[in-house]
């Protein structure tokens, strides 16, 4: 009974109380007013930038010189190291680092809350701040041989043998970051397909890169081949997840 408010009583005794506002808004009289519809999430698409960005980074912006069969790299294909292309590696590097901090942070803010005990959708996140560490290091030697190559801001910083060693730490440097995006499409097969938070195509599509890589590394060794199909998985998933009907972004 709302204080202030006139009470009738009825020839049964019964207590009538008005109709108060919050009854007008549920009778038949006014019906509820409809909810807002929900849009596509966009945090994923901080995946999206990260893959794309990587890509440009990684593949785009390799450094290795062509060699003809036989040949070996040396000191003397220092020469045909493109300077730019380094230059544009470490810039889109550093953007790729960026954007997967940040989908790192808005997956825990977005998702774990709604999977709190999936151990999958916790260690996505550590994944991807791994990854992005490494990379880190990994986009910087681009960036050394940008800046002592000739026509870098520091040509001529250090000799022959110095740029060489900068050259072998980028053979594999800016591939090897992405291993941690690789763990991190392992767990998200692990949402889909066991847990079932996540699409199943998007479960399907995140076992490749994982079962690829260990071939590669189990049966040759090869530390790297994530940097060439971790970015793209990242760009799809990520995609998925911004435009589909995954259950941890839906709402």
């Amino acid at each position: 009974m709302e204080v202030g408010v006139p009470v009738t009583r009825d020839a049964s005794r019964r207590i009538v109380l008005p109709m108060t506002h919050a009854h007008a808004h549920t009778s038949p009289g006014h019906p509820v007013p409809p909810q807002p519809v929900q849009g596509k999430a966009r945090w994923p698409l901080a995946g999206v930038a990260a893959g794309v960005l990587g890509i440009a980074a990684t593949l785009i912006g390799d450094v290795h010189p062509i060699l003809e069969k036989g040949q070996s790299y040396t000191s003397a294909h220092l020469g045909e190291i493109s300077q730019p292309m380094a230059h544009l590696s470490i810039v889109t590097g550093f953007a790729a680092v960026a954007f997967l901090l940040i989908l790192a942070a808005a997956w825990r803010r977005r998702v774990e809350p709604r999977v709190p005990g999936s151990t999958a959708a916790h260690l996505v996140p550590n994944a991807l701040t791994a990854a992005a560490g490494a990379l880190t290091l990994g986009y910087a030697w681009k960036g050394s041989l940008a800046l002592y190559l000739p026509g870098g801001f520091e040509a001529g910083g250090f000799d022959e043998a110095g740029l060489y060693m900068m050259f072998v730490l980028n053979d594999f440097g800016s591939f090897i970051g992405w291993l941690g995006v690789v763990i991190a499409a392992g767990a998200v097969a692990w949402m889909a397909l066991r847990e079932r938070t996540v699409s199943r195509w998007i479960g399907v599509i995140s076992l490749l890169p994982v079962l690829v890589v260990t071939v590669f590394v189990c049966a040759t060794g090869l530390p790297g081949f994530q940097g060439v199909i971790g970015p793209v998985w990242l760009t799809a998933a990520s995609l998925g997840l911004a435009f589909g009907r995954s259950t941890i972004v839906r709402g």
